[in-house]
């Protein structure tokens, strides 16, 4: 888990004599340099992401080296302090791209950052305004040069698998209008045949058909990750680890299934845009996603489970309209830069959603509403509607569970617990094996 430090304060030393008249041209660059806060790493096989956070925006300037690899990062306006130099130990030896990093003060306000790589790498490097309890951060993402495929990951789960020849047959096969998350600067794999710019946006799939020869896949999206850490409660319990820990087990039990995989839009602590974890969603061909949660409010009394579909025409409450404001906010908490993903994908996958998706939604919805309201209170006895972005993909059935207040004392209480973790993940397993057993053909494409 990252580690914030805190930043040393500055301290002016007196030097007596001549030596004094040397350091007066320095002392107001030392009075104007920024003040690191904190420093935060968080690696992950899909990409490693270096924050640092900050009481003033800087300007920051990078580049990259080969034989060996290396990311240079120049920031302006800086000077050495223990927090950043604190940054060496962040660096974990298992991290799949930085091996090292070395800092220095390259010119007088000028500090340099120097990370040694064990792979070559698609860097994307930005600011974030203050957000949240966070300040100005400089955030440092390191993507492979080649983009992951998660058919791949999938395929890496398959091994030993009876499924696993299944699994191989439908990644060769996919089809190329679910893209591959990609930043600038990224190439495609060898299996994914990228569609010129001019090429029309894809269309939601036909409707479902029969299909046979592959297991049923579900999508199971822990919210949050990584700089996002989502409602914290009063123990200082994270959503984003609570909902990790839930859809870890949710996948055991959908991957005992002899007809059954699922896939994690994210199996550790790293920060998913919204739209990537769509984007996943599709390229896997899931029948069914499933993004989990846990619910917050201002009112500690608040309590119980709810289950959300998309809605086209706004929401079914102005309570409905907050939550989904907040859910979307991620992005902004998280980090996203704007420039590293293709904007019209994001477009696409935001702005297009079908009937029968939704209604789709609204039917396992209901089940699996109905599973969870035997081991906990429910908030609303019905599916409700909000304009959720995670829930926009156009062509697979999706729904966003709530699976308790993590405000609520008592609820915040068990969900901490592994008995209660577990309890929820068998009740939405149930759901979605009553859908599935109630309408096989709902979720099976040509």
């Amino acid at each position: 888990m990252p580690m914030n430090t805190p930043a040393a304060p500055l301290r002016r030393k007196m030097i007596a004599g001549g030596g004094a008249l040397l350091l007066l041209p320095v002392v107001p660059r030392l009075a104007q340099a920024a003040t690191i806060l904190a420093v935060r790493t968080w690696p992950a096989d899909e990409y490693t992401r270096v924050t640092l956070e900050m009481d003033t925006e800087l300007k920051a300037e990078h580049f990259t080296l080969d034989s060996p690899h290396r990311l240079v990062v120049d920031i302006e306006g800086l000077r050495l302090n223990p927090a950043l130099n604190d940054l060496v130990s962040k660096i974990r030896p298992n991290d799949p791209y930085i091996s090292t990093v070395r800092a220095g003060q390259n010119r007088p306000d000028v500090v340099r950052l120097v990370f040694d790589l064990k792979q070559d790498v698609a860097p994307q490097v930005f600011t974030l305004k203050p957000i949240g309890e966070y300040k100005y951060r400089l955030v440092l993402d390191l993507y492979p040069k080649v983009a992951q495929d998660p058919l791949m990951a999938l395929l890496k789960d398959a091994d030993n698998d009876p499924l696993a020849g299944i699994l191989e047959n439908l990644a060769q096969d996919s089809p190329t209008e679910a893209p591959i998350p990609s930043v600038e600067g990224q190439k495609l794999p060898p299996t994914a045949r990228k569609q010129p710019d001019d090429t029309p946006p894809p269309q939601p799939r036909a409707a479902p058909g029969v299909r046979t020869g592959r297991p049923i896949l579900i999508a199971l999206d822990p919210g949050h990750g990584g700089e996002d850490p989502g409602a914290i409660g009063r123990r200082g319990t994270r959503e984003k680890d609570i909902v990790l820990q839930i859809a870890h087990r949710l996948k055991k039990l959908i991957d005992a299934q002899p007809n059954m995989r699922a896939y994690l839009t994210r199996d550790r602590d790293y920060f998913v845009p919204l739209n990537v974890r769509v984007q996943k969603a599709r390229r896997v061909q899931a029948d069914l996603f499933i993004s989990i949660h846990a619910d917050a409010w201002i009112k500690p009394s608040a309590r119980g489970s709810s289950v959300w579909a998309l809605s086209q025409n706004g929401a079914t409450s102005s309570a409905a309209r907050w939550l989904a404001k907040k859910e979307n906010d991620a992005d902004l908490i998280g980090g996203v830069n704007l420039g590293a993903h293709n904007a019209q994908v994001a477009k696409v996958l935001l702005d297009l959603s079908t009937g029968a998706q939704i209604n789709d939604s609204i039917r396992v919805g209901t089940q699996v509403l109905g599973e969870i309201g035997k081991i906990n209170q429910l908030h609303k006895n019905r599916i409700e509607r909000a304009g959720f972005a995670v829930l926009k993909a156009p062509d697979i059935p999706s729904i966003l569970i709530e699976t308790a207040f993590i405000s609520n004392p008592q609820e915040e209480q068990l969900l901490r617990t592994a008995a209660h973790q577990q309890r929820i993940a068998n009740a939405v397993f149930s759901g979605i094996r009553d859908y599935f057993s109630a309408q096989p053909a709902l979720a099976r494409r040509e």
